[in-house]
């Protein structure tokens, strides 16, 4: 393993109040509810490779929207990823599991709903949504 950080990268898709989640099947946080994304490779813009890993994860063609926020997952089975968080609407697909060999299920959530257990990132990005959900519904 690396003595570096990882840089990765992640969308927070929302459609009708829920959130695209991925069950994880490897490490980092195996067994952990994620957002879907993955890692930049060396040379490629975080934005270029948030829209080619949910294509190669989940088959959907995405509209990215503003940085939500960054994760840093430290520590967990011994690694330590940095990772830029978009927020997302889907442009094109339906999401379907991909890479069942990374990925055991897709699935929907509520906000306030998710499933457990929940891996840093998506962790982090419920959290910067809530405030973003409650704007848009109309409450402070």
């Amino acid at each position: 393993m690396s003595q570096k950080p990882g840089v990765g990268c992640g969308a927070a898709i929302v459609r009708g109040g829920r959130l695209l989640l991925v069950e994880r099947r490897k490490i980092p946080e195996a067994g952990h509810w994620n957002l879907p994304g993955g890692k930049v490779d060396f040379l490629e813009r975080v934005e270029a490779a948030v829209l080619r890993e949910i294509r190669e994860e989940v088959g959907v063609e995405l509209q990215l929207g503003p940085l939500l926020c960054v994760t840093e997952m430290i520590g967990a089975d011994g690694q330590h990823w940095v990772s830029p968080i978009y927020r997302a609407t889907i442009a094109a697909g339906e999401p379907v599991n991909r890479e069942p060999d990374k990925i055991a299920a897709i699935g929907w959530f509520p906000l306030d709903a998710p499933p457990s257990p929940l891996a840093q990132g998506a962790r982090d990005a419920i959290k910067a949504l809530f405030p973003l959900a409650r704007k848009e519904a109309g409450q402070q």
